[in-house]
């Protein structure tokens, strides 16, 4: 399953062998950074658990009975917070990360062309690299980040590249090779390119990305706990659990990328409403590609659809292998559809909210998977053997849509209330 990127991109199986990921995650030299240093630890406030292997000793005369009970109840709270909770916890961090930026410097760009010591320009270099690479493999997306200012559409370039790089692990010619032990050195890599140690040139020009920009890792390993899910899942049993997928694989781009595209300085919106809705766009674009590729992922003996509410509508996963529309999937597929269209709804609403120069790219990759769903009800919701896609002449029609939308000021629109 294709990650959902807030951009539109085109799967090209020769990327990850462009990329190398399988030999680079030998053992090896490894860059040396120099710039500004951004090591964000995974909290362990919460975490009271003893540690596996290692057994608990109790006293019976120094047993305290409310800890105890405290220690039960709060376990009992965890089982219970749902999927959108957790992820919001992530929101709330993020957004805080931007409006503390927000008061200590308004102008969030920044200069990148920065020199690795003994190697002259290679920043730079990375940072076109990047460029060349979503120009490659996210033609529209790539057009509109040209209007933004070059420090922003540069570190723009750098996170696309890396979420690329990560769905390629399980997407690309080479998943069958990857392992949850890979995924794990792809982990460590991360946690040091934060700490501004890069691997590679493409690594190095996220670290500079994240030290000059308030972007929280935690959004990158979540993207990487996505991919873990694609190798141990194949059945979602509700709605709850394949929230927490979508938001893993695609909603977690948007808050990787609302840091660097800006909120508007005039926008009366708070951070956390702003990132709320480049999640839901996120959310929305990877629900738009379950429904789009039901038919493709059921030939991998693969089910992204809610079991329960599967067996609701009188369905099974009996019923996608046959790959037979019937009524009973034609009123399965609007509810689904129309679950969709709410979170383009919500995302659209804060697009507005956006710098203005970095609307345009959000709008076109919006109106064009939105129109997805379009094709999926014009193919008689047919998504078993007919791929739903928008033509050439609709994309190239969108374009200017989405531009104007982006250029109305904000005052003519509805915003976002504060949180």
């Amino acid at each position: 399953m294709s990650v959902a990127l807030l951009w539109v991109v085109s799967t090209n199986s020769q990327l990850s062998n462009c990329f190398g990921f399988v030999d680079s995650v030998r053992d090896g030299n490894r860059l040396i950074y120099s710039s500004r240093s951004v090591c964000r630890e995974r909290s362990s406030m919460f975490n009271c658990r003893p540690k596996k292997g290692r057994k608990q000793k109790w006293n019976a005369c120094s047993i305290h009975v409310p800890e105890i009970s405290s220690m039960v109840a709060s376990t009992a709270d965890e089982i219970a917070v749902s999927s959108e909770e957790k992820v919001y916890n992530v929101v709330l961090k993020q957004a805080a990360l931007v409006k503390e930026q927000l008061r200590s410097s308004p102008d969030l760009d920044v200069n990148p062309d920065l020199a690795l010591p003994g190697n002259l320009g290679l920043l730079s270099d990375a940072y076109d690299r990047c460029g060349e690479v979503c120009a490659e493999y996210a033609k529209t997306f790539y057009l509109g980040t040209l209007l933004m200012t070059p420090e922003r559409r540069r570190a723009i370039w750098a996170i696309y590249v890396w979420c690329r790089r990560t769905d390629e692990l399980v997407d690309g010619p080479n998943a069958s090779h990857i392992t949850p032990t890979a995924l794990d050195r792809w982990e460590s890599r991360l946690e040091d390119l934060f700490r501004g140690r890069p691997f590679d040139m493409l690594d190095a020009a996220l670290s500079d990305t994240v030290a000059n920009y308030r972007v929280d890792i935690q959004p990158f390993r979540d993207m990487i706990e996505g991919m873990r899910m694609d190798l141990r899942k194949s059945r979602y049993k509700n709605f709850d659990e394949l929230y927490l997928y979508c938001y893993n694989v695609a909603g977690t781009v948007g808050l990787m990328s609302v840091p660097v595209m800006g909120i508007a300085p005039e926008s009366k919106a708070s951070p956390v409403s702003v990132f709320d809705a480049a999640l839901a766009l996120g959310i929305a674009n990877q629900l738009t590609n379950i429904l789009r590729d039901v038919g493709e992922d059921a030939r991998r003996g693969r089910v992204y659809l809610p079991q329960d509410e599967l067996a609701q509508a009188g369905l099974s996963d009996d019923d996608i292998f046959a790959g037979k529309v019937t009524d009973k999937w034609r009123r399965f597929m609007k509810s689904q559809i129309k679950r969709a269209r709410m979170f383009f709804d919500k995302a659209e609403k804060g697009v507005t909210e956006l710098n203005a120069a970095s609307r345009w790219p959000v709008y076109a990759s919006l109106l064009l998977y939105r129109q997805i769903l379009d094709e999926i009800e014009a193919n008689d919701y047919n998504n078993f053997t007919k791929r739903a896609y928008v033509n050439k002449a609709k994309k190239i029609a969108a374009l200017p849509i989405a531009y104007a939308r982006s250029l109305i000021p904000r005052s003519k629109k509805p915003h976002l209330t504060k949180v």
